[in-house]
């Protein structure tokens, strides 16, 4: 079983694109957040690990030096010739545009990558920035904005001290694609308080402004964070992998064909993890998805051959499978 069968993974719309594998080098360009300076809050998300987030412990390494790195892991990997350059740490719009020109220029000089995608909150995507990125795009280079809204509910964001509601995921959306940028959004399934109907209805609020991509995380909990201290204090209980594994397929049968699943999980590294231990299975988890998607797709065909067949029982696939 391949996950690409089921679901239009960014692997093989890239493959699709260009004609040879293209990945994404993860990059650490030194950003801080608008949600831990001061400028909108401090103490950042509850679900932020409170040292790694600080601008303090981090050196980061020159960004050719990163996508050398990253490079050079997956050549041996992939055997992939055509980089993307992923700002992922923190807010990586979060600067004056023309700092961010020069970062972004740094990793475009690079002659095997061929993009950049910028994850950001939607809070910190002004026109200037949506106009810098559209000009990279009009110059031929693969361009994604990728925007953290995490849920639409406003109850949910607050909670989680996040600093911005969903106004302002839509301002951004409609902006970015207007200028005809492709928007990749992630959410986060589990957080606190919510359950499979917060999250259907965070996908359907999301399609219903128009995305390109999407990408789900599983809320873990991790050390240093507010969100730890409510998990000791049994205030908070992570999902299960069969509940997570069972609404990602969900959402997935909800979403249509054309948008791109950038990543289905998310993991931790087991120094700063707390719980659920499974979100260090990442392998694991995608195997249970795509079981799960592949029993319902035979299920579907074994329904759709017995329609004739009266008084056939066909069984529903389960909520979910575990591996």
């Amino acid at each position: 079983m391949i996950l690409s069968q089921y679901v239009n993974t960014f692997g093989q719309a890239m493959l699709a694109r260009y004609g040879e594998r293209v990945h994404k080098v993860a990059i650490d360009a030194g950003f801080t957040c608008p949600n831990r300076d001061g400028s909108i809050g401090r103490g950042g998300c509850t679900f932020c690990n409170n040292v790694s987030f600080s601008p303090n412990g981090r050196q980061p390494k020159p960004i050719g030096e990163q996508i050398e790195a990253g490079r050079q892991v997956i050549r041996k990997r992939t055997g992939a010739t055509k980089y993307i350059a992923y700002f992922q740490a923190y807010t990586n719009t979060y600067a004056d545009v023309v700092e961010l020109t020069q970062l972004y220029d740094e990793a475009l000089k690079e002659p095997d990558v061929i993009g950049l995608a910028v994850g950001t909150r939607p809070d910190c995507v002004p026109d200037r920035v949506l106009d810098l990125l559209v000009n990279y795009q009009q110059q031929g280079y693969e361009v994604w904005l990728e925007l953290g809204l995490q849920s639409a509910h406003d109850d949910s964001l607050k909670h989680v001290n996040r600093g911005h509601g969903f106004a302002e995921y839509e301002e951004a959306v409609l902006k970015a694609r207007s200028r005809g940028l492709k928007v990749c959004t992630h959410l986060i399934l589990g957080l606190p308080g919510e359950a499979t109907e917060h999250h259907i209805h965070s996908l359907q609020r999301v399609l219903a402004l128009g995305v390109d991509g999407l990408k789900f995380h599983p809320l873990h909990v991790v050390k240093g964070t507010q969100l730890a201290n409510e998990w000791r204090r049994g205030e908070y209980q992570p999902m299960t992998m069969c509940e997570y594994i069972a609404d990602v397929v969900e959402l997935i049968k909800l979403t249509p064909a054309d948008v791109v699943f950038h990543r289905l999980t998310g993991t931790a590294s087991s120094n700063v993890l707390l719980a659920p231990s499974w979100c260090s299975k990442k392998w694991q988890v995608l195997n249970g998805i795509t079981a799960a998607l592949a029993k319902q797709a035979g299920h579907a065909a074994v329904a759709e051959n017995q329609k004739s067949l009266p008084g056939v029982f066909v069984a529903k696939s389960p909520a979910c499978v575990t591996v």
